[in-house]
């Protein structure tokens, strides 16, 4: 989701305040949701036992099946249990979860809500099993999507505290946290206002403001 996620201790009050405004926007920009769900699901491993951290309103775990998701705001569990997620209220940061049990995790525009995104990676490494896998969605920094939301980011409700990534950053905090064979994808040529269509998924990084990459445990 490009403009708001649910992740992150100190960042969570406007998702509690203002769930309903934060579920609304899939319904207002539907043809960019879907497009960043299609990109999402490209990656995502199709058997196994899955994790969303951040699950926010479950909008990706629910239609990509994953079973299980934490969310620090016990509004955004509500809704994700009722699309048939297992919630759990947490942080990234301190998984409830013991060491090996997700085949898979799934992070979409949380690692920009985080407090602190190294130890959240470094927690999913823990509850993965050996070779998981990890697929993280975001909005890239350096877009002209992610350069408008920072010139911007005192008048959104959701972006005001958060803390925006490149891909080359990702990729260096997925390296030094225990991952390795990364693979891109990317989608959404144009800010989400604007799209009525869904758009295509393409590999790699450089073009779309939305992407996605899948790397696995070392």
């Amino acid at each position: 989701m490009t403009t708001e996620s649910s992740l992150g201790c100190g960042r969570t009050e406007p998702f509690v305040r203002h769930h309903q405004r934060y579920e609304d926007w899939f319904e207002r920009h539907r043809a960019a949701y879907l497009s960043e769900l299609l990109a999402v699901r490209a990656l995502l491993p199709w058997r196994g036992r899955g994790l969303e951290i951040g699950v926010g309103t479950a909008r990706f775990a629910g239609p990509l099946g994953v079973e299980f998701g934490i969310d620090p705001a016990a509004e955004m569990l509500s809704y994700a249990r009722s699309r048939g997620v297992c919630g759990v209220r947490a942080i990234a940061e301190a998984l409830p979860f013991a060491r090996g049990t997700f085949d898979y995790t799934l992070l979409v525009t949380t690692i920009c809500f985080v407090e602190n995104a190294r130890a959240m990676l470094q927690e999913a490494v823990r509850v993965l099993r050996p070779a998981g896998t990890i697929v993280i969605g975001l909005i890239d920094r350096e877009s002209p999507l992610g350069q408008h939301y920072l010139a911007h980011q005192a008048e959104n409700v959701f972006y005001r505290e958060a803390k925006f990534f490149s891909a080359a950053e990702v990729k260096a905090l997925l390296m030094e946290t225990g991952f390795g064979e990364l693979t891109w994808v990317q989608t959404l040529a144009a800010p989400p206002s604007e799209i009525r269509e869904i758009e295509p998924v393409s590999d790699g990084t450089g073009h779309g403001a939305f992407l996605a990459v899948r790397a696995r445990v070392q």
